[in-house]
């Protein structure tokens, strides 16, 4: 394909605009028409009532009509045609009750009438088995409210729990169970509530465009936004809804003492260099909110819609002019919100909890928990855009092993490519492909390629040349394929809302089809938001067609989704089914966690975003995704030394824990810095490799339950308000507290330890009390990291080149005893790569210290027909008791009743602050039988 001058200038033009953060060139609230309209609503607007209330296959039924319609006649369709105003039409409300207490609203045009066209609602988001979950309605109870002013019909959602609708004024809640029930959640209580529908247009004088810049984007079906009010009742703070880099604790948006905020915006979209502590939508969305408080705990609400959303938090006191009208609760504290959307349908949930876990798990059963990663993929890896060729990757691999550092993974950037088509290799650069990639795996490594949505138009580029013969690309507004401006220049998109089209992406990673790709070689899914460098805000136009005229802008948030799915379908199948996939992707929506890691995009060299990553893995945790990470370093800049090591000591507690620079940075692999900071860097990324073992039970806890790998204090400590906003430290599982050093030249570093029990210190097992704040010498050999008392930590401490020459390594358990002289942890292992954990080959150990015993159990049964078996030749190699208050200097290892080779080590007893640390050194037992006998015995 040719390309004139002009073209390539104009190409540049486009680069340059896109890689600077220019506030211009995205919208605000107010350039956003939609939004605009909802903030301007005053509460108490909404006139709706809730009319012909009845159960119906399982659900409660009603129809929403305008108070002063009710008593028209509403059947009679040439009176509605007449009605300028589209809203008179009633909607249709449904609620579902499911098992685990959750409620769901579903509010939508009425079908019957005929509306202009189905609005759409997300596909494969839901896990089936949700759907298997419902309750079926059965009762509907009609009361009074308590003040004997509304009249409300009942439903049962769960031991403890009611669905409540009020009819007049419209609201739908949930409370505590009985007529005196404390409210907790609720949508509609301020009176917000507003759908446009669809309608035709009412002459010339009706401008339905709207314009940004220099686009302009048609509406053929007029507006269609939704906003209403959604109240978290006994709530302090409310958290989730990413991305955006800032607080984990949402701020207020509106209300007394808030200036000239923007809501938080949820719109994909490819930012470079964004800035920190700012409202503003970035990569991923995911519109699902956490509320805690002391009083009552947790609870969620989720609303599946994949248009654009705005979301303001509303500060204490925002609506007090509106209170006597609005007759809420003054006996309840709450936290109110309002939810903002250009398109689709109420389709909501709401998560009772109580707790914050509960929360998590239920928003899990519904958008499905995360996958469980291989092995590898949970360690180091090590990428920059771009190493320049083969004789590049050979000597960043060598290097890493000169210096003693593990890695598992090598990253190629988008320049490995021929002219930036995906599936295709620089032959210059990278000649022998497979060779290459052998050469890692045979050191137990791992290469990851990029593929991007954008398929560049080149008849010559195979793929182009059967996505456009089959149809299968995004077609613009007139019905022709959409042509935009990325990395290959002019580009057209894949339609991945068809199911058809994603089956065909995901067979192009076949070997066959995928020349020059082995077992070892995985994916990054970048620019998928999706980028488009000359689109309105860097991204696709909302008039832009897919499958079944779905508008852009109905699905704009879903589209990385779909590719993501299609990419880690595609290395399942590639497999025969048989191994893991990895996929990364910037791009995500809720369920983006079946498909693989997501981190945090480009990032900058700067101690700001350090701190703000922490909140920002946080929340994507608190909101499913727990295989998350920044960019180690920062993506864009040359960070100072001290940084780039700072970086590192909170890196390696990621879930997912990388390295990463923009082509135009200095190289920085770790042993550029000088021999000390190499050993600082080295130490943290052992750190992360001697913690392998936890962090991997970490994700099968995650796989099974949703809980996040790397959680808020809070989340642990949901009764200690000093946790609640606090987001500079962070707990990896329920035993690390993580305190990261965000700042140059630090001399001291605060560190709250929550609890009532002891904390111990990783590096030297010295204790520290809880429910205090330590004032600790900031040393610059790692942040503080502590192990919470009452816990058992599993460990490797042989360091090899990667994870998979650990396998048969021994193991370390590290016990921190509490005041009790008790504790307890656990240890999952699998074959580390395939899917026959679901048949059931694991080993799941549940360790218990107790009256000076150690013993092991099974806490998850490997059970069923058919069934298979993992077994493990690793032993336990030392067993580290902290906290340990010992009688005499002496302990007593007894074998276990199984035959199994067990050798008396010698004891190591050496005094710790305010305890003691004993040390067992080559015990020799293998944790698969540990719960045979007694282990260790106090004599």
């Amino acid at each position: 394909m040719k390309i004139n001058l002009y073209t390539v200038l104009l190409f540049l033009l486009f680069i340059n605009s896109v890689f600077s953060w220019k506030k211009d060139e995205f919208r605000n609230c107010n350039q956003t028409p939609f939004c605009k309209r909802a903030r301007s609503r005053k509460p108490g607007a909404c006139s709706l009532i809730a009319t012909d209330i009845s159960i119906s296959d399982g659900d409660l039924i009603a129809k929403l009509i305008p108070k002063d319609k009710v008593e028209e006649n509403l059947d009679n369709q040439e009176n509605l045609d007449n009605q300028e105003n589209g809203t008179v039409k009633p909607l249709v409300l449904a609620i579902s009750a499911y098992q685990d207490g959750i409620l769901r609203l579903k509010i939508d045009e009425d079908q019957s009438l005929s509306p202009r066209k189905k609005r759409f609602e997300v596909p494969d988001v839901i896990v089936p088995e949700f759907l298997n979950k419902k309750l079926w309605l059965q009762n509907l109870k009609t009361e009074n409210s308590e003040d004997g002013l509304y009249i409300l019909s009942v439903i049962y959602l769960s031991d403890g729990y009611d669905g409540v609708i009020r009819h007049d004024p419209f609201e739908v809640f949930v409370r505590e169970s009985g007529k005196n029930g404390k409210k907790v959640l609720s949508l509609n209580s301020n009176g917000l509530f507003d759908f446009e529908q669809l309608r035709e247009k009412k002459g010339e004088n009706e401008d339905w465009e709207e314009r940004f810049r220099s686009h302009t984007d048609t509406r053929p079906y007029g507006p269609q936004s939704i906003s209403f009010d959604v109240a978290f009742f006994d709530a302090d703070f409310v958290y989730g809804i990413p991305e955006h880099a800032t607080s984990l604790a949402l701020k207020p948006t509106r209300g007394p003492g808030v200036e000239d905020s923007e809501p938080y915006r949820l719109f994909n979209l490819d930012v470079f260099e964004y800035i920190a502590d700012s409202p503003f939508g970035l990569y991923g969305s995911v519109p699902f909110m956490i509320s805690h408080g002391k009083s009552r705990g947790s609870s969620g609400f989720f609303w599946l819609n994949a248009a654009e959303m705005q979301i303001d938090v509303l500060g204490a006191g925002w609506n007090d002019e509106f209170s006597s009208v609005l007759m809420l609760p003054s006996d309840q504290k709450r936290v109110d919100t309002l939810w903002m959307s250009e398109a689709g349908v109420v389709d909501a949930f709401f998560f009772v909890g109580p707790g914050p876990k509960d929360v998590v798990r239920q928003y899990s059963s519904v958008t499905g928990t995360p996958a469980m990663p291989q092995l590898f993929a949970i360690a180091y890896h090590q990428c920059r855009w771009n190493y320049r060729d083969e004789e590049d990757v050979y000597n960043v691999d060598t290097k890493f092993d000169e210096h003693d550092i593990p890695y598992d993974v090598l990253w190629l950037d988008i320049e490995h490519t021929d002219g930036k088509r995906y599936f295709t290799w620089d032959r210059l650069l990278f000649p022998n492909p497979e060779e290459m990639q052998k050469k890692l795996a045979a050191k137990g490594r791992h290469m990851v390629t990029i593929v991007d949505p954008h398929i560049k138009r080149d008849e010559s580029y195979y793929i182009h040349k059967e996505a456009s013969q089959k149809g299968y690309y995004v077609r613009d507004a007139t019905g022709k394929d959409f042509d935009g401006w990325c990395w290959p220049g002019s580009s057209s998109y894949l339609d991945v809302l068809n199911p058809e089209i994603r089956s065909w992406w995901a067979e192009k990673f076949s070997y066959e089809n995928y020349v020059g790709s082995t077992p070892s070689l995985y994916i990054w899914n970048d620019m998928n938001e999706p980028s488009v460098f000359n689109g309105p805000e860097v991204s696709m136009p909302r008039d832009a067609l897919h499958h079944d005229d779905v508008e852009h802008r109905e699905l704009h948030n879903a589209y990385g989704y779909y590719f993501h799915m299609a990419t880690s379908d595609g290395l399942v199948k590639r497999g025969d089914g048989k191994d893991r996939p990895f996929v990364l992707s910037r791009a995500f929506f809720p369920g983006s966690q079946r498909y693989g890691a997501i981190w945090t995009g480009d990032n900058s060299a700067e101690w700001d975003h350090l701190r703000v990553s922490i909140p920002m893995v946080l929340t994507l945790g608190l909101t499913g995704i727990s295989f998350s990470g920044a960019d180690v370093g920062g993506f864009f800049g040359n960070p100072d030394t001290e940084l780039l090591v700072r970086w590192y000591q909170v890196g390696a507690y990621y879930p997912f824990f990388r390295g990463h620079a923009h082509h135009d940075t200095k190289r920085r692999e770790p042993w550029l810095f000088g021999e000390r900071n190499t050993q600082l860097m080295r130490e943290a990324i052992h750190t992360r490799y001697m913690f392998l073992p936890y962090f991997y039970t970490l994700f099968r806890e995650a796989n099974m339950s949703g809980v996040p790998v790397v959680r808020p204090l809070w989340m642990e400590f949901p009764d200690d308000e000093q946790t609640f906003s606090n987001d500079e430290a962070f707990m990896v599982g329920n035993s690390l507290l993580v305190q990261g050093i965000y700042t140059e030249k630090a001399k001291h570093v605060s560190v709250y330890l929550p609890g009532d029990q002891s904390w111990y210190d990783v590096r030297t097992g010295a204790a520290y009390k809880g429910g205090v704040t330590h004032k600790l010498e900031a040393s610059e050999d790692s942040v503080p990291a502590f192990q919470r008392a009452g816990t058992i930590l599993p460990r490797k401490d042989r360091f090899r080149r990667s994870s998979t020459q650990m396998e048969n390594d021994p193991y370390t358990l590290v016990i921190a005893l509490n005041s009790s002289q008790v504790a307890e942890g656990w240890l999952y292992v699998d074959d580390g790569k395939s899917f026959e954990f679901q048949q059931g080959a694991y080993i799941h150990r549940h360790f218990m210290y107790s009256d000076g015993k150690l013993s092991s159990s099974s806490n998850v049964a490997s059970t069923g027909s058919g069934s298979k078996k993992f077994a493990s030749e690793c032993v336990v190699e030392r067993i580290i008791l902290l906290g340990f208050s010992p009688g005499t200097r002496n302990a007593l290892i007894e074998p276990a009743s199984e035959k199994v080779d067990i050798e008396p080590g010698p004891l190591l007893l050496r005094g710790g602050r305010g305890s003691s640390v004993l040390t067992i050194r080559k015990p020799n037992v293998r944790f698969l039988v540990l719960g045979a006998g007694k282990l260790i015995q106090g004599h």
